[in-house]
């Protein structure tokens, strides 16, 4: 068996980077693994669930604002929102007074 039939992303032993959608899903797999959770994913999903806990990861530098984070709680019904870039004050606000249930993690460590 060659090593291209294992991995397609390396061509005659040099390895290419990943596209951004692809280096994305395995973030989501990443970090569902780490919360000891199901990959769900997919377009309007949630990305983990774990029991009746639904969690959304974020893979990116710019922070989740106040109304993304109330889209995720109200639309999908998110409990846990992992994201890479954080979180904007306003965001933390509104969690910790309307929504102290939804726990927060920013790259790993919880808010």
């Amino acid at each position: 068996m060659y090593i291209t039939d294992k991995n397609p992303s390396i061509i005659s032993g040099v390895k290419m980077a990943r596209s951004p959608p692809k280096r994305g899903i395995d973030y989501e797999k990443q970090k569902a693994a780490e919360h000891g959770a199901r990959h769900v994913g997919g377009p309007g999903k949630h990305d983990y669930e774990r029991g009746t806990t639904r969690g959304e990861v974020k893979c990116r530098d710019s922070p989740v604002t106040k109304p993304e984070l109330q889209r995720l709680i109200k639309q999908k019904g998110i409990n846990e929102v992992d994201s890479k870039g954080g979180f904007t004050e306003p965001a933390v606000e509104y969690r910790d007074r309307y929504r102290p249930e939804v726990k927060l993690f920013k790259r790993g460590k919880k808010i």
